[in-house]
């Protein structure tokens, strides 16, 4: 991950925000087994998380 100081959201509350926003993430990513997780980012904060989930349907 690349840390630029003098991004807006640089300071200890953006730590905390960064760690909120990965476990947020990990958590899509547990709960997924084929499709995607796509993020949106304003100002250098995740501020939207959107999964999309694919079902594999069994040809009859």
């Amino acid at each position: 991950m690349i840390h630029n100081p003098s991004s807006p959201s640089s300071g200890p509350d953006a730590a905390s925000q960064i760690e909120e926003s990965i476990v947020s993430v990990r958590e899509a990513l547990s709960n997924l087994r084929y499709g995607t997780v796509s993020l949106t980012v304003h100002e250098g904060r995740v501020v939207q998380i959107d999964v999309t989930e694919k079902k594999r349907l069994k040809p009859n």
